[in-house]
């Protein structure tokens, strides 16, 4: 059995416009801001909607369609895991947690908020990720996987 175990599964909508990034050896980089919506009710019984703002890095070809096909306000599924980045600023020692995307899929059709454009015929967008890692469960999970 696996010692530990960092995956994260959000849904939610671009915060900002995509910025693409090359690193030196011109493999694409970008980090988006993403905004979960929740919905609870309170200790009063009244509705109340809480916003989680997550920052997410992807790399490679997933960010390089993330850049042409979403734009702020976009819906997104991002699949990926926890990575926490330490640096030091003014002498004091500073972190913060992120996610690292390994699978996007562009939600929401064309209209909705889903891209900037595109000619293929998904109806969740212009991209979606490898063929392994659908919306929808499988009836066995890929090695490693928990099911939920």
């Amino acid at each position: 059995m696996a010692r530990s175990f960092n995956k994260v599964i959000l849904v939610g909508n671009l915060t900002r416009d995509i910025e693409l990034r090359h690193t030196n050896s011109s493999l694409a980089v970008t980090d988006l801001g993403l905004a979960v919506n929740d919905r609870r009710k309170n200790p009063q019984g009244e509705w109340v909607e809480e916003v989680t703002f997550v920052d997410i890095t992807l790399w490679g070809r997933q960010a390089e369609v993330a850049h042409e096909y979403l734009s702020k306000g976009s819906r997104v599924l991002i699949e990926g895991r926890l990575k926490l980045d330490t640096w030091e600023s003014d002498g004091q020692q500073r972190s913060k947690l992120k996610v690292v995307g390994n699978n996007m899929v562009m939600l929401g059709g064309r209209g909705e908020g889903g891209g900037q454009g595109g000619s293929s015929g998904n109806s969740e967008g212009a991209y979606s990720a490898p063929a392994e890692t659908t919306s929808q469960p499988s009836s066995t999970p890929p090695d490693g996987d928990i099911p939920f």
